[in-house]
């Protein structure tokens, strides 16, 4: 799954208008009341971690917790596997968190442990010196008509997906071409709306180039110019090499990915070979783990948790043999929490992740993960995200999986992310997932936004029980999660379409993950 900034998707909807315009089992719902206007900026840095009833913000009562719940007490240290593109491991606000194998002995190239990764010290990259990925999609007609439905399908999704990146490519070249113009017209590189509206011209295309970048910065704001090179660069990416049937992105790592059985490659470097690509995976565990009360950068979630980093996630979509070896390694060193901030649309060998996921359930290991950026109600054959738990669907065959949806900041009928993936049976619980602050690499911070960013919000509150009360199981972590939440609002809109729908077809549980309930629940299970 490419993962980029969903805010991109904000400015590229901006877009879209200017470019026509100028070419012409329910749980009853408290009524608790949202905060009106916009979030103040310490407000919004740390909005997961605030409560809807006393803050009027639908975060996950985190603060309220440690300060009612856990002043005082020590946890247990829990390791956290992050399963996703790298981990910047030396970032200031997470590298006093970063688990450390303490059976290697770091650089004498022999593997210490025996577990057959040598100098294993802070985790494992799976993926060697591979960065950019073709999708899953264009691996399966790259591979030729076998006359199955899953090749017609994938070629025809393709197909679509090629269209819309060609047709965005259009529309991307033609606004930095737009927006350069301006700047020649005014003799500098960075303006206002003010400098535009001084512009006085009868050259039609100078009026269209005006037109239309008043529209971008009255609706993008003065970063727009970072937006607009974030996005192309996701659409370049997408035709140079998610979308390239002459890519092979696999051949530097050198093994073979059909076989599960080949499974001794890729390197000890967690953040691979370009630091700045290991963005994703870098904030999902600032997410989690960054340090609390430093007075740096934002908080994480749990307070005594170690980051794992196992990176097997590339640009484009992630190998099956990757994720199910990732699983298996994070649960063979000592997680007891697993997040998975990925998926995609197909999947061609799931019977691997599917014997990973009931692995890691049999040593009690909690997997986390994203219900996917889609707007789609995964419920649907056609919309499913892998990996799931579910080999038709509907059933689930293990009891260690928590599916995570994104929720919006602001409480009301439109709280669920409208890129959120939604479902009954295949999303248990929303979590926080716009606007969420958090480390990226080279000692830095960001907004990010995506049900990447929700599954690490929900992981970090199953870190924190799993901590202070290690005896419950992975089942009950789960379940807990779940039953504890606070209760949707009673008519929720669901989906691109923002389609009216009641907290009930939202997901299993129609609640939003609550670490003060949570921990509550766990208090009271514990003692059972």
């Amino acid at each position: 799954m490419k993962k980029i900034n969903l805010t991109s998707l904000t400015l590229l909807a901006a877009l879209s208008l200017c470019l026509s315009a100028s070419a012409q089992t329910a749980t009853k719902s408290i009524d608790y009341v949202g905060k009106k206007g916009k979030l103040s900026e310490p407000e919004l840095q740390r909005w997961s971690h605030l409560d809807l009833a006393k803050d009027s913000i639908p975060g996950m009562s985190v603060d309220k917790a440690y300060a009612e719940l856990l002043k005082g007490k020590k946890g247990a240290k829990v390791i956290v596997a992050v399963v996703d593109s790298g981990v910047d491991i030396e970032h200031e606000d997470l590298k006093a968190v970063i688990w450390t194998n303490k059976k290697e002995i770091a650089g004498n190239g022999i593997d210490d442990d025996k577990n057959g990764y040598i100098d294993d010290i802070h985790g494992w990259n799976f993926l060697g010196n591979d960065l950019h990925e073709t999708l899953e999609m264009t691996r399966i007609i790259k591979k030729g008509d076998d006359g199955s439905a899953t090749y017609k399908s994938a070629l025809a999704a393709y197909e679509e997906r090629y269209n819309k990146a060609m047709k965005e490519k259009q529309q991307m070249d033609f606004l930095i071409a737009t927006d350069k113009a301006i700047q020649k017209h005014l003799n500098k590189e960075n303006y206002t709306v003010e400098d535009l509206n001084g512009i006085v011209t009868t050259d039609p295309d100078l009026s269209k180039s005006k037109m239309i970048m008043t529209r971008i910065l009255t609706n993008a704001g003065p970063t727009f110019r970072a937006e607009i090179e974030e996005y192309t660069k996701y659409v370049y990416d997408q035709l140079n090499y998610n979308l390239n049937k002459e890519l092979d992105g696999r051949k530097v790592v050198g093994d073979n990915p059909e076989d599960i059985k080949d499974s001794k490659y890729g390197n000890n470097i967690v953040y691979g070979p370009d630091k700045e690509e290991a963005l994703h995976g870098t904030h999902v565990s600032g997410i989690i783990a960054q340090v609390r009360g430093n007075n740096i950068g934002g908080d994480g979630i749990a307070d005594n948790v170690e980051i794992m980093a196992v990176r097997a996630v590339p640009d484009g979509d992630e190998y099956d043999k990757d994720i199910a070896l990732a699983i298996r390694y994070a649960v063979d060193n000592g997680a007891k929490v697993i997040n998975g901030s990925f998926g995609k649309s197909y999947s061609p060998h799931k019977q691997w992740i599917f014997d990973a996921i009931k692995y890691a359930e049999k040593k009690d290991v909690l997997f986390v993960h994203a219900s996917g950026n889609d707007g789609n109600n995964i419920d649907l054959t056609e919309n499913i995200n892998f990996p799931n738990d579910s080999e038709d669907n509907k059933k689930e065959f293990a009891s260690n999986v928590l599916t995570v949806g994104a929720l919006d900041n602001k409480y009301g009928q439109n709280v669920i992310a409208d890129f959120s993936n939604y479902g009954t049976l295949n999303v248990d619980v929303y979590a926080p997932g716009t606007e969420i602050y958090a480390t990226v690499p080279n000692g830095k911070y960001k907004y990010e936004q995506g049900t990447s960013m929700a599954s690490p919000n929900a992981a970090g509150v199953a870190a924190l029980i799993r901590s202070y009360y290690p005896k419950l199981s992975a089942k009950q972590v789960k379940q807990i999660l779940m039953d504890s939440g606070t209760p949707l609002p009673a008519n929720v809109l669901l989906g691109e379409k923002q389609e009216p729908k009641t907290a009930v077809d939202s997901s299993k549980s129609g609640k939003m993950v609550n670490a003060y309930n949570a921990l509550l629940m766990a208090e009271k299970m514990s003692k059972k």
